[in-house]
């Protein structure tokens, strides 16, 4: 049989009546009308990461914490003991240990008239600039769960990190970057828990730099290209395993990992294009790298690298970011130890706060700087040279996105033992924090095991004596 015998005859074409044609085309203006409304519709969808409306009008609109890894003495960078000059050597509080006067020499700096030390000489420029917290104190006197508090509000339990809640509390400016990163983090300490989700969903997770033993000029973010696939072969290959992800995540609705899991290559995707160039800083100029302490075979290379990629960063719409520095832990060597911290951090600090403020971005940016406690008046070594863990009294610096410059609130007492005026706890800071972000500290929560949970749990007062 041949294929003209198999082929059946077609039906000649009805003819439309007036009617019938009225009623088909209304059908298909309706058609139309519905693709209108769902193109619409995904236009108007939002990601987890979309900015938000803050509770109220923000003093800052990002973030940068320069965190001095493991407790900078406040007796020698921000509060002047001059009595502890005059005692030096003679018994402390415990009678069996000797205090120890500052090694460095103070001066007031700028119109503002606040006492610095030399140690931090750079910053010291920047004295006008600084609200300087001499009343902290924190709860717990170890590393490890000193800076889980630090970072989530707890150090008993996992909690979700300060960016986490920045980030599901105001989402970000740019879908095409992490809205919350962590340059050179620490692998110990807390490791991923500093910058962790513990039960918000994971894609308001930090996204690391590099860490703590590699040089940021060497940090590299994995997964974020491929070499052997066009984008456009990228795109298809992840929209068949989006759609697979999408299946499982409507099969199992109570399962927040597996949307983390679908946000997460989206962003990856995105960042192929954008995050490689806000990481190069080869774009700035040398002037600029010099400012910040770029320099091959300077102590202050890789934290100036740090805080340069930081204003870049929150340039191109990261909400929060954070630099890490070593660890400011001297219990013995502590002239040598603090000394070799500065050269490191307090050129680039000090450059961060002028670049901002020479870019506009200072004034609804938050810089905060300090470590998870601070360090003790006195000490049982025989050469007086070094200081052990404090957390009853320390220092912590906020400059920009709405607080007072030039300010000092609160006190230590006449030698840094404690806290005596000014009291700021860390739940304080971080209710402060999130005011200053636009957020009140007791809305912004989260429902978890039946029951609600915030970043400050039940504590925290806004710090208003600070805020301009």
């Amino acid at each position: 049989m041949t294929n003209s015998a198999m082929q059946l005859p077609q039906p000649p074409h009805p003819a439309l009546s007036r009617r019938t044609l009225l009623g088909q085309a209304t059908c298909g203006i309706g058609t139309l009308a519905l693709a209108g409304l769902c193109q619409q519709a995904r236009a108007d969808h939002t990601t987890p990461l979309s900015p938000r409306q803050p509770h109220h009008t923000p003093r800052a609109k990002r973030m940068i914490f320069l965190h001095m890894r493991g407790g900078p003495a406040h007796m020698e960078t921000f509060e002047h003991k001059p009595e502890l000059a005059k005692r030096h050597g003679t018994n402390g509080r415990n009678g069996k240990r000797k205090l120890i006067a500052s090694k460095w020499r103070w001066q007031q700096r700028g119109e503002s008239g606040l006492w610095v030390s030399d140690l931090v000489k750079h910053q010291a420029r920047h004295a006008d600039k600084l609200c300087v917290l001499s009343g902290m104190h924190t709860d717990i006197a170890n590393h490890t769960p000193a800076m889980l508090f630090l970072h989530t509000g707890s150090f008993t339990f996992a909690r979700p990190s300060l960016g986490s809640w920045l980030l599901y509390g105001l989402g970000t400016d740019n879908q095409n970057l992490p809205g919350f990163v962590s340059i050179c983090p620490p692998l110990i300490n807390g490791g991923t828990s500093n910058y962790g989700t513990a039960f918000l969903p994971s894609v308001y997770q930090g996204t690391a730099i590099g860490d703590i033993k590699t040089p940021v000029r060497k940090a590299r973010i994995g997964n974020i290209s491929n070499p052997r696939l066009s984008t456009s072969a990228q795109r298809k290959q992840l929209d068949l395993l989006q759609s697979l992800n999408r299946d499982l995540a409507t099969r199992a609705p109570y399962d927040t990992r597996i949307d983390g899991v679908i946000q997460s290559y989206e962003l990856a995707f995105r960042m192929q294009a954008e995050l490689p160039q806000v990481m190069d800083l080869s774009s700035e100029t040398r002037s600029t790298q010099q400012m910040y302490g770029i320099g091959e075979g300077r102590r202050s290379d890789n934290f100036g690298r740090q805080c340069l990629m930081a204003r870049r960063l929150i340039e191109a719409g990261v909400r929060h970011v954070e630099v890490c520095d070593e660890f400011w832990d001297q219990h013995g060597g502590l002239k040598k130890g603090h000394q070799a911290r500065a050269d490191a951090t307090d050129q680039p600090a000090a450059a961060l706060l002028a670049d901002l403020e020479q870019r506009g971005l200072l004034e609804d940016t938050l810089v905060l700087w300090g470590g998870e406690f601070g360090r003790t008046a006195d000490t049982g070594r025989k050469d007086l040279d070094g200081r052990d863990h404090n957390p009853k009294g320390y220092t912590m610096w906020l400059a920009g996105g709405g607080v007072k410059g030039g300010f000092q609130h609160g006190a230590t007492d006449e030698f840094g033992y404690a806290s005596v005026s000014g009291r700021v706890h860390l739940h304080d800071l971080h209710a402060t924090i999130l005011h200053l972000m636009g957020l009140d500290h007791t809305e912004l929560t989260y429902r978890y095991g039946g029951r609600d949970f915030r970043l400050t749990d039940v504590h925290g007062q806004v710090v208003e004596q600070i805020l301009a």
